[in-house]
């Protein structure tokens, strides 16, 4: 063992731990259940010195002398803490207003998860709360000194993000969302009762308080000095090439530029158009893409029309899944995958298990419009989302013996995203989706991803407007206006993100290519699967020599 590498993976996780408190909790670590994250320009200076540091002393140990395993490790902690250190360097926190994504959108989704097990993990969330509210407070500064630096965010969002505050804040107190805690068991009635009034005062005292000074920062001081809509993108910023650059390494983790991303988009949506005229002229009885684009989009007969019905759907697909694991996958996790509906959040999403036990897996519908998810669209969201998708990645990381703690919880997005998209054809090979239009839904999913490569390089190089975006998208699939207007402003808010799906899937497809090129009949599924899945989340180039060391 490397002594060195072993101990600085520790220090990095405990560091990552305590800077990070929310995430703790989430994983079981019930230390800082008192504290939450810092936003400050004081505290992000520190997290860029301490993120260099680990990535300079990690840089600077002789890969050499590794085994495979702790080159793993070396790899995954220099690109990690580096790229996360040059994203923190762009100030996007000067330009955080986003209605997708933002805090204000993913708080009342995490705060049911929290896993409060015992009477103290409860009684902690009263400073936590306190302290939540700090964190709005620094946000509502960070985007004052935006201004100060002649950087803003684009006016939609900004718009969009007070309509959602104002919604908050006129809602009745017994409603508020952060009132959705957990009950430890060793709680009674009485003293139920008592917990929730006090987290009530924090509320009322601190919380609400918080969000509304941030509301009132948003639409007196950045809404009339917000970026238009017609220059939504990074290429609206004075440093916005650099930004984009940046996003861009950090979230496909492969040396690519904007114009080769736009190029592969373009050409993915090119390769789709078969497959839907085949598929179209069997269900749809047209191939004619632009039909096939309406009838998809405009069908009443397409659409659900309740959200108890998207979750069975969700839960039907995913017994279909877990009963096929075994032929294609020769480790499997132990903790379960569930289904939940939220009105919150992105349309669909996965929290990985707790460490301690305490939470399964979870696969997020969003269902506060029951009537925007088309019935051929559940199967490959699910099969995505849980499994074999995000479920098996995360799970199976989580539960890794002798692994650094660091590497069972990093997020590669190019690693993670471009598995759960590569879990959607994956499904079309293990037989699992229910007929010829659920596989339609596959297609439209690919379309999605593929239209992300050429709106998301548009929008942050190209000088696209938020509407030409969303009128690209909708010329070429099937997905719905509301739907894609979601995705376009989440891609405004979050540079290079969408870039992961597409990218990672291509890249793995292409690694598990060159192993059956090079291995013939000798080729196993199976162990390809679980070399990919068997080490954590890694940066793409790392996954491509284990593959290659594998099928050597």
């Amino acid at each position: 063992m490397n002594q060195e590498l072993h101990e600085l993976g520790v220090e990095y996780w405990e560091w990552k731990l305590a800077t990070n408190p929310t995430s703790a909790l989430m994983l079981g670590d019930h230390r800082y259940d008192d504290q939450f994250e810092h936003t400050s320009r004081e505290a992000e200076d520190a997290e860029i010195a301490a993120l260099r540091r680990f990535s300079s002393i990690a840089a600077a140990i002789d890969p050499a002398g590794l085994t495979d395993d702790e080159q793993i490790s070396r790899e995954l902690l220099i690109f990690e803490a580096s790229t996360k250190a040059d994203e923190l360097e762009m100030r996007w926190a000067e330009l955080a207003a986003n209605h997708t994504i933002g805090l204000q959108a993913m708080m009342p989704v995490t705060v049911p998860q929290f896993p409060l097990i015992e009477p103290e993990h409860a009684l902690a969330m009263i400073p936590k709360y306190e302290e939540f509210a700090r964190c709005v407070r620094e946000m509502a500064d960070r985007l004052r000194q935006g201004v100060a630096s002649g950087r803003t965010p684009p006016a939609h969002s900004v718009a969009a993000t007070v309509h959602q505050l104002d919604d908050y804040l006129g809602s009745p107190l017994a409603e508020d969302p952060y009132l959705r805690l957990r009950v430890p068991d060793a709680f009674d009635e009485e003293r139920t009762a008592e917990w929730k009034a006090r987290i009530a005062r924090t509320i009322t005292d601190h919380v609400r308080p918080a969000w509304e000074l941030y509301r009132n920062v948003l639409a007196d001081e950045i809404a009339p000095v917000a970026r238009p809509d017609s220059m939504p993108g990074a290429c609206g910023l004075p440093d916005g090439d650099e930004i984009y650059r940046r996003a861009i390494r950090r979230h496909t983790s492969v040396e690519l530029s904007p114009e080769e991303i736009h190029q592969i988009g373009l050409d993915q949506i090119a390769k789709l158009d078969d497959e839907y005229r085949t598929l179209g002229g069997e269900v749809l009885g047209t191939t004619a893409l632009d039909e096939i684009y309406t009838t998809l989009r405009e069908d009443p007969t397409l659409l659900f029309r309740d959200g108890a019905s998207i979750v069975a759907a969700s839960e039907r697909a995913l017994a279909k899944a877990n009963a096929a694991m075994g032929d294609w996958f020769g480790r499997l996790p132990e903790a379960p995958c569930v289904v939940r509906e939220t009105a919150s959040g992105p349309t669909a999403f996965y929290h990985r298990p707790a460490a301690d036990g305490s939470r399964p897996g979870t696969f997020f519908v969003n269902t506060a419009d029951p009537s925007r998810w088309h019935t051929f669209e559940i199967e490959a969201m699910a099969y995505h989302e849980g499994i074999p998708g995000h479920h098996l990645q995360l799970a199976i990381a989580g539960e890794l013996v002798g692994t650094p703690e660091f590497r069972k919880h990093a997020h590669i997005t190019a690693y993670a995203e471009g598995w759960g998209l590569y879990s959607e054809r994956l499904a079309d090979e293990m037989g699992l989706y229910s007929g010829s239009l659920e596989r339609i839904g596959m297609l439209s999913a690919d379309s999605m991803r593929a239209c992300r490569l050429v709106v998301d390089t548009g929008i942050h190089v190209m000088e696209w407007s938020r509407q030409q975006a969303i009128d690209f998208f909708l010329a070429n699939s099937p997905i719905t206006r509301t739907t894609v207007e979601g995705e376009v402003d989440r891609y405004i808010g979050w540079p290079g993100q969408a870039l992961a799906y597409m990218i990672g899937r291509l890249e793995i497809m292409k690694y598990r290519s060159d192993a059956e090129e090079r291995l013939g009949d000798r080729f196993d599924i199976q162990g390809f699967h679980d070399v990919v899945l068997g080490s954590g989340l890694v940066p793409l180039p790392t996954l491509e020599r284990m593959i290659s060391q594998w099928a050597a």
